[in-house]
């Protein structure tokens, strides 16, 4: 490790930093944020506690003020008048990055208003580590952590189900029960990745079918991550249009939009629209 001494030697802006922290390895951290933290006159924690452990294992020493969901609020007025002092204030959550389903977005619009600078500092994310050996398509969509309430999570899911993509979901151990059911309901014939303790000793990588999903008999020590696939089944479409097909876009192309034509030839038949959508554009790029 390169010791901190050689690293303090960048002058910041004053402003807000957003600070990614480790997900759980506390080596993931990166040298700008150990820097940056560092060089902080103030470091917003969610829970000083857990800061002080990667703080100390770097020796970094700062004022620490507490901001977590319950205080976040109360907290705006104090923290926008150290940052129109002029100082370097930096927010870390407890893992990853503030505002990513952890307390921050009400400073940062604050600051926004404000007209205070505001600087990300990136690092570590459960969303693009489980994304990267999920093996599903790149292109994802971010969910987080689920609602209480039982119809809002039927309402979300059913408009995530139609989204062909990967969809990454945050689910604590204490609920992952709870939601099972719902998954199998709105994703069927999908995959699924279920990742726990990313980065840890203890790290674990589960991979299922969603319709063989089934209720955990104790619950699973750790944070869970979810990646579902995009639509498989949509995968297993023809993708081969027809001449006759091909003959009709070559007339529709004329007068229709591509995302009409699209719509008109996939409506009641088997085909992929990313072939239909191809075969338009490579039919515009030559007229």
């Amino acid at each position: 490790m390169i010791p901190l001494p050689e690293l303090k030697k960048n002058k910041y802006n004053y402003g807000l930093y957003v600070v990614s922290t480790p997900i759980g390895n506390l080596n993931d951290v990166t040298l700008r944020a150990l820097d940056l933290l560092s060089n902080s006159d103030f470091i917003l924690c969610e829970d000083t506690r857990v800061s002080k452990k990667l703080l100390n294992r770097y020796n970094i020493t700062a004022n620490l003020i507490s901001n977590h969901k319950f205080n976040e609020k109360k907290n705006i007025i104090k923290i926008i008048n150290i940052l129109k002092s002029n100082k370097i204030v930096s927010m870390i959550s407890d893992a990853g990055t503030p505002g990513i389903s952890d307390p921050g977005k009400l400073i940062i619009n604050e600051c926004i208003k404000k007209n205070i600078n505001i600087y990300p500092i990136p690092g570590a994310s459960a969303v693009t580590a489980a994304v990267s050996v999920s093996g599903f398509d790149e292109k994802h969509f971010f969910y987080g952590f689920f609602p209480e309430k039982k119809k809002d999570i039927n309402r979300d899911l059913l408009k995530l189900s139609k989204l062909n993509s990967s969809i990454v979901f945050f689910v604590s151990p204490n609920k992952i029960n709870k939601i099972i059911d719902d998954i199998k309901k709105f994703f069927k014939g999908r995959k699924i990745l279920i990742c726990r303790e990313i980065s840890k000793l203890y790290e674990e990588y589960s991979r299922f079918n969603v319709d063989d999903l089934k209720l955990y008999t104790k619950f699973p020590k750790g944070e869970l991550t979810l990646v579902i696939s995009e639509n498989i089944e949509d995968k297993k479409k023809s993708i081969n249009l027809s001449e006759s097909d091909k003959q009709n876009i070559r007339k529709m192309i004329k007068t229709f939009s591509v995302k009409d034509i699209v719509n008109k030839i996939t409506r009641d038949n088997e085909i992929s629209k990313k072939e239909v959508y191809s075969y338009c554009l490579n039919i515009k790029k030559w007229n």
